[in-house]
C-alpha cells in the first residue's frame, strides 16, 4: 500500500493502523502495522505476516520497507509503528537494523496504539552506536 502525503505524522500512523488489521498473525495474534515516508513523500505500509515455521515470517516494518523499494523508494524520512500492548511496541532488534540501511540517525519513529501517539524516538535514540552503509565504503 502507496500513497503521496504532506503531514507525515497523522498520515503515517493513519497507514499503519489500517494496515495492521490486514496482519497474518494467526499464531501470536499480535498484529502490528508499519508505515515508512519516503524521500518523495510517499507512504508505503506493511504489517506482520507469520508462517507456522517462526523464522520464516516478517515484520511489520520488514514489509513496509520492501513496498518502499518495490515501489522505488530509496530513503526513509519518518516510520510509523501500531501496536497494542501495555508498553509502547518500538520496533524489534532486526527491524531497526533494517531501518537503518534506509535512513539517517536523527529519523523519527512514532508508535501509536489504536487511539492515541504512545511515544516519539529517533533512530539514534533505537540503535546508538549503529553500524551502517558508510561502514563499508572503503577509503
Amino acid at each position: 500500500m502507496s500513497r503521496n502525503v504532506e503531514d507525515p505524522r497523522d498520515a503515517l500512523i493513519a497507514a499503519a493502523r489500517a494496515v495492521r488489521e490486514r496482519a497474518h498473525a494467526p499464531y501470536s495474534r499480535f498484529a502490528v502495522g508499519a508505515a515508512v515516508l519516503d524521500e518523495q513523500g510517499r507512504i508505503h505500509a506493511g504489517c506482520n505476516v507469520e508462517n507456522a515455521a517462526y523464522p520464516q515470517g516478517w515484520c511489520a516494518e520488514a514489509s513496509a520497507l520492501a513496498v518502499m523499494v518495490a515501489a522505488g523508494g530509496q530513503r526513509v524520512r519518518a516510520v510509523a509503528v501500531v501496536g497494542v500492548a501495555e508498553q509502547p511496541v518500538t520496533p524489534c532488534g532486526g527491524c531497526r537494523q533494517k531501518l537503518r540501511e534506509f535512513a539517517a540517525g536523527d529519523c523519527t519513529i512514532w508508535v501509536a496504539d489504536l487511539s492515541v501517539l504512545r511515544a516519539t524516538f529517533t533512530l539514534d535514540e533505537l540503535l546508538p552506536q549503529s553500524f551502517g552503509p558508510e561502514h563499508l565504503r572503503l577509503p
